[in-house]
């Protein structure tokens, strides 16, 4: 400890060494991170198929609030939630379910939107703020070290540490910055607050939505599975022997209370695509062709739930 007390400026020493001993790893942890938010936020701004879909959610949104209010010019993106909350009279399928349908029908080109979308997951569990403050303390001991071999300019450690490790810090320096940028980008453009709004609040309700998007795909390829075989069921019989008991023996139980859904879920209204006018159709052709747009004059509409759509949310 005598020692150790004789020698001159021991505590910069002692930093300047701990900061060139754990840079290689702090380089090592931010750097991903960094890629995952500037690839998840760029990706999700770029993406045309996703513009697409949020603009046929708007579409179908503001139908169902036709004859209540204007139509909203946007929506919050936690209304994306929502979706599966919206359901039909025969509590079988969701908003969700009737929305992917119609994309599987008419914009096939769409159902692969989430192939355009990056690192979600991983962006998700970023801390943007934490990474940014890591790049500064990087930032900081590099300017000790550099200090150092001010003094001690025949020290050849420092000097080959700064000679090798100055490009990479000035690399992560600049990609800390862009990350920040496209983030702050992507968010306001979706009518959020960057400041009020993480990465772990945004990219999460992307994720949800894809995972959404996804179970109801196999959900309804499924319906469609159990559709066929309940018709196959119902019209086998007739093909077969006439006589009541035989038929009766080849009546399995189950597909029995298949058909009595299936009878049930005829004689319900089907969800959305009713309208003596056949506005929804229209609406679903229409864009094909151009983007949607609100009609009306500038009001607010409730799609889904009362704060969900807006005027001044511009997704």
């Amino acid at each position: 400890m005598v020692r150790f007390g004789k020698i001159p400026r021991l505590p910069q020493r002692i930093s300047t060494l701990t900061f060139m001993g754990n840079f290689p790893e702090s380089i090592q942890l931010i750097q991903p991170q960094l890629n995952a938010i500037i690839a998840a936020s760029m990706s999700i701004k770029s993406s045309s198929k996703l513009k697409k879909i949020l603009e046929i959610i708007l579409a179908f949104g503001n139908y169902m609030n036709s004859s209540k209010r204007g139509a909203a010019y946007g929506f919050r993106l936690q209304s994306l939630d929502l979706l599966l909350d919206t359901k039909s009279t025969d509590r079988r399928q969701t908003l969700l379910h009737f929305i992917v349908n119609i994309i599987q029908e008419k914009y096939p080109e769409l159902q692969t939107f989430h192939s355009e979308l990056y690192f979600l997951d991983k962006a998700a569990l970023v801390s943007l703020d934490s990474i940014l403050q890591d790049v500064r303390a990087l930032e900081r001991g590099m300017e000790v070290t550099r200090k150092e071999f001010a003094i001690h300019e025949d020290n050849s450690v420092l000097q080959e540490f700064l000679t090798s490790n100055n490009d990479m810090l000035d690399s992560v320096v600049g990609d800390g910055k862009t990350a920040q940028d496209v983030y702050e980008s992507a968010v306001e453009y979706f009518g959020e607050n960057p400041k009020t709004t993480p990465p772990s609040m945004f990219f999460p309700v992307f994720v949800r939505f894809i995972k959404a998007y996804k179970q109801a795909e196999q959900e309804n390829e499924q319906r469609k599975k159990q559709d066929v075989l309940s018709s196959e069921w119902k019209t086998g019989p007739l093909s077969t022997s006439p006589k009541p008991e035989t038929s009766q023996k080849q009546v399995p139980m189950m597909p029995q209370m298949d058909l009595i859904a299936e009878l049930k879920r005829r004689q319900v209204t089907p969800l959305v695509r009713e309208g003596k006018d056949g506005a929804i159709e229209d609406i679903i052709t229409a864009l094909k062709a151009v983007p949607f747009t609100a009609r009306s004059g500038k009001r607010t509409s409730r799609i889904f739930c009362d704060s969900g759509f807006s005027d001044d949310s511009p997704t």
